[in-house]
């Protein structure tokens, strides 16, 4: 079972806003995630890279908190995962867009923002708060639109506003650039970026495309259910004296390859 860490009861400013240690999900025969040790900064964009497959949505369910069967131990926001106080100050966004064709943009969030704040009382910061998240990703426009009749690019935009109600500290994003053109997927970027650096948010965003690794302020490359590398894009490309990202992730597949069975897990 997932370990509470020791320490003062409350969430320590300081910390990073994820921290794990010995990170670990297996889901029948396979061992999704190896004993990962990691951290993720605050207020600043990580990149979770690597292939399909390699464990990277299960490693964010896990920091959500609805991965099952997590072992070691995972912090979040100075809290274990999966902690009560953590629901209203974490946005989550999979890979599939959670909206609802039927209802307008304004009326997704206004159902999403009744859940997290059901109530009369609330009703006011309900309206100030959906208002805002569709301002934020850039959509005031498209506010009365059904869901159904957007296009890919902004669907995933009322899914993000879903996810920013509230403020969340935290932004956990699994693949939200899928699919898309390179335009959508650039300012998809400029946003995640102008919410890291006018909010202070933390983004922890999911890709296969290595080129997106060079929008990150840090990264965690994964492979195989391992963290191959837990640095800055320009710390990795020193290291491993090459020109990209990209060369650098394939330089440390090569790099593991060649160590000895008995020094892997």
């Amino acid at each position: 079972m997932m370990n509470y860490s020791s320490g003062p009861p409350g969430p320590d400013p300081e910390a990073p806003a994820v921290r794990a240690a010995g990170l670990t999900v297996v889901r029948g025969p396979r061992t999704v995630l190896r004993g990962l040790d990691f951290t993720v900064p605050r207020g600043r964009i990580t990149g979770l890279l690597g292939p399909s497959g390699c464990g990277k949505s299960t490693l964010m369910r896990a920091v959500v908190g609805t991965q099952a069967k997590a072992t070691g131990t995972l912090d979040v926001l100075g809290r274990p995962a999966g902690h009560p106080r953590l629901r209203t100050r974490i946005g989550y966004v999979t890979q599939a867009p959670s909206v609802y064709d039927d209802l307008t943009v304004r009326q997704n969030l206004d159902y999403f923002a009744a859940i997290l704040a059901p109530g009369r009382a609330a009703a006011a910061q309900r309206r100030t708060d959906v208002t805002r998240a569709i301002a934020d990703v850039d959509l005031t426009s498209h506010a009365d639109a059904l869901a159904g009749n957007l296009s890919g690019g902004q669907r995933n935009r009322v899914s993000l506003a879903v996810a920013l109600l509230g403020t969340p500290d935290l932004l956990v994003l699994d693949e939200p650039t899928v699919g898309l053109d390179p335009v959508l997927r650039r300012d998809l970027w400029n946003l995640f970026h102008d919410i890291a650096a006018r909010r202070g948010t933390t983004l922890l965003v999911s890709s296969h495309v290595m080129d997106e690794a060079e929008r990150c302020h840090s990264l965690l490359l994964m492979r195989e259910g391992e963290i191959l590398a837990d640095d800055t894009p320009d710390a990795l490309r020193s290291r491993t004296r090459t020109e990209t990202v990209e060369e650098a992730f394939l330089h440390l597949v090569d790099e593991a390859a060649a160590l000895p069975k008995e020094t892997t897990r």
